[in-house]
């Protein structure tokens, strides 16, 4: 009998092992214990089960990721990139020495001179102007009549550029109340407070309520529609924030529930284009007429299970899945799709799927999972080998919906109903404007200047042309 004990008599037990280790010497049976103790709190500091979702894990029992070690910059031989010059000079400077700096003596004339332009930040003006308005008595609506002052909303006294400045600084880039209030008091001396500024985001939230209902309506008629969601904090109650977004525009909407009916609610009818999402089951209940599911998400799964799982029937299926993923996601990336053996070559995956498929795998229980899953979306997976507007991965929602949680991680949450649908109406134009390659700051000041003086709110910008 084996009169001493190491880790791997204890990760390797059979019940053989453990009645010799029963009749060992106590020392050694309170040392597998407290070894087997140790063991248990590793594994639960580790992965857990790897269908576990991500946001049901804290930070901490989340392990390291190894990031790709890759040299930062451009290539040898590319040209780097610099500052383009400015358009404009507004001083000149000229610098001549009449000393040596290192010696202290006299220097000759100047033999040659280069030219450094340098822009510089100098302290922000706040302009302040007085409106004298005059009021008149118009003899067929009986009543006075005032102008109109375009330049600020009625009865508040800050203009529309600020305005618009502190909800892009909160909304657009994700800066907390008291930073934006920090920020005007010190660099603006704009004293102003936290719940002035709230008020005057809700007023031009409900002003840009078509926009918002403009994109929705863009995003409908899509050909693509890229869809994810996260946790959101209203009142101190668990909400969702659901990204719905293409190439030219991003919607949110903030929600308490985080099933289907979210998706359906949005999209009114069904969908007449292709739902890119990952394998969250509300949107197997969604009514579109395409679905492309997100090979991203399948991958993390596999390495998730890696971590925990080792048998050879594991590795051999993670093996042929994964050769057939990237062969289809390499296929993608031709740009030749006519060419005669691009379908044939499709084809070819769609059968491999078919038969990896097919087989058993009831002795592994990750490989039986992953099958049962990839069956339920068998015809979710190769959409973008018949569609190149496809792609097959979710990145871009994922991407859009980073700037909500920079902001969830700066201001924690919304105090109100009303604060979180401004929030996602005001980000939702934000993120459009930027997708489209719009100032954001000059575009909604020209517009809430027009919608003042004409009661008319210009449709919603689409891209300039290239």
């Amino acid at each position: 009998m084996k009169s001493e004990l190491d880790e791997r008599d204890l990760l390797d037990l059979t019940e053989e092992r453990a009645r010799e280790i029963a009749g060992m010497d106590p020392a050694l049976i309170v040392w597998a214990l407290l070894k087997l103790s140790a063991l248990a709190r590793g594994k639960q500091s580790g992965p857990r089960d790897p269908s576990t979702p991500s946001a049901q894990i804290a930070p901490y029992e989340k392990p390291s990721v190894k990031r790709r070690a890759k040299k930062r910059g451009r290539k040898a031989g590319h040209e780097g990139v610099r500052r383009a010059p400015p358009l404009q000079i507004d001083e000149q400077r000229e610098h001549m020495l009449e000393r040596c700096p290192d010696c202290g003596g006299p220097v000759g004339p100047a033999r040659s001179k280069r030219r450094r332009v340098v822009e510089d930040i100098d302290e922000a003006r706040v302009t302040a102007t007085e409106h004298t308005i005059h009021s008149h008595y118009c003899p067929r609506c009986k009543k006075r009549v005032e102008p109109r002052v375009a330049e600020a909303l009625p009865r508040s006294t800050v203009g529309n550029r600020a305005v618009v400045l502190s909800s892009w600084l909160h909304y657009g880039l994700g800066q907390s109340l008291s930073q934006i209030v920090s920020v005007f008091d010190s660099l603006f001396h704009f004293p102003i407070s936290a719940g002035a500024l709230t008020q005057q985001w809700a007023r031009i939230g409900a002003i840009f309520t078509p926009w918002y209902e403009q994109i929705a309506e863009e995003a409908r008629q899509g050909a693509v529609l890229h869809a994810d969601e996260t946790g959101w904090r209203v009142q101190g109650r668990t909400h969702w924030l659901w990204c719905f977004t293409n190439p030219s525009l991003s919607y949110y909407v903030i929600d308490p529930s985080r099933s289907s009916q979210v998706v359906n609610d949005f999209l009114k009818e069904t969908y007449h284009g292709t739902l890119v999402s990952d394998f969250f089951s509300a949107y197997n209940l969604v009514a579109a007429e395409g679905r492309q599911v997100c090979f991203a998400h399948l991958l993390r799964e596999l390495a998730k299970v890696d971590l925990t799982n080792s048998s050879e029937l594991w590795l051999g299926f993670r093996r042929t899945l994964c050769r057939i993923l990237q062969d289809a996601m390499r296929l993608a990336r031709r740009a030749d799709r006519e060419a005669p053996d691009f379908a044939s070559k499709r084809q070819r995956i769609e059968e491999r799927m078919d038969s990896l498929l097919d087989a058993a795998y009831g002795e592994d229980l990750d490989a039986q999972r992953i099958a049962q899953r990839l069956r339920k979306h068998r015809a979710h997976l190769f959409p973008f080998l018949y569609n190149p507007l496809v792609p097959f991965d979710n990145n871009r929602a994922e991407r859009e919906i980073r700037p909500a949680v920079i902001a969830r991680k700066n201001s924690l949450h919304n105090t109100s109903e009303n604060g979180a649908k401004t929030q996602a109406l005001l980000l939702s134009i934000y993120r459009t404007l930027k997708l489209r390659g719009l100032d954001p700051l000059q575009t909604l000041a020209d517009a809430l200047t027009l919608h003042i003086a004409s009661d008319q709110l210009p449709p919603l910008p689409r891209a300039p042309d290239p």
